[in-house]
């Protein structure tokens, strides 16, 4: 689907991330893999039986959050064709529940998430001004970006849905939709994915309550996650610009 295709993966040590490191390898693009931590990115492709030795993988270090870093890294790359941005970049209070949220970290976490992601999209539209050739931007998004969370399933558990996280969500997901509006040109694609939640090992009366909302399968596994970006980076959604795609096995429904 995406033979000689190069792309660029932003988060790809994160648990999508580097799921999607791996599809797009199977799907026979190169990949330039980036993250704050690179020897965590070895360690990921590595656990999946994708290696850096592969040879079709560029493992670089990039902090999102760091507009001088970035503006730098877009002004030296050449020949991509596309990149999706995993990172999930918050503070360490993070995850408050929203009475004891203080406005310096809602502020901070806005800033850290979605001020970086509005970085990342203008480095990707400054860089296909650049060279005018084809470009597929993918933005990971969410259901929370999409409905109202539902308090419900967190009850019994130490989890929240943190408040940041669905001003965060919802705001790119309309930042998508400006960034396609801006640049006007139907050879630079822009695109958000919304996916339901992740499994990552989360409490099991979470679980439960959780797959209760769903047509039965409950929460996703990445690689059930990473067929929709593909699908956006390739050719086969040629058409398809300022868009948000919601996978989540009926639970927005």
């Amino acid at each position: 689907m995406l033979k000689d295709k190069k792309i660029l993966v932003a988060g790809a040590a994160g648990l999508l991330g580097s799921r999607l490191v791996v599809a797009l390898l199977a799907a026979g693009a190169e990949v330039v893999a980036a993250d704050v931590s690179p020897e965590r990115i070895a360690q990921r492709l590595a656990e999946a039986g994708a290696p850096e030795a592969a040879g079709r993988v560029s493992v670089v270090a990039l902090d999102v959050t760091d507009e001088p870093a970035v503006s730098a890294f877009f002004a030296g790359l050449s020949a991509i064709d596309g990149a999706v941005n995993c990172t999930y970049p918050r503070n360490r209070r993070y995850g408050t529940r929203f009475p004891d949220v203080s406005l310096a970290d809602f502020n901070e976490n806005l800033s850290l998430h979605l001020g970086s992601s509005f970085l990342f999209m203008q480095q990707c539209a400054s860089y296909f001004a650049r060279v005018q050739q084809p470009f597929a931007l993918v933005n990971i998004a969410s259901i929370y970006g999409v409905v109202a969370p539902r308090f419900g399933i967190y009850e019994g558990t130490p989890m929240t849905m943190p408040v940041e996280y669905a001003a965060i969500k919802s705001a790119l997901i309309h930042l998508t939709r400006y960034v396609a509006s801006f640049v006007t040109d139907s050879r630079f694609r822009v695109n958000c994915v919304s996916p339901g939640g992740i499994f990552d090992h989360q409490p099991q009366a979470f679980l439960e309550k959780y797959r209760a909302e769903t047509m039965g399968q409950g929460m996703l596994a990445p690689e059930d996650v990473t067929g929709t970006i593909l699908f956006l980076l390739s050719g086969l959604s040629a058409s398809i610009n300022g868009q948000n795609i919601v996978v989540d096995d009926g639970f927005t429904l």
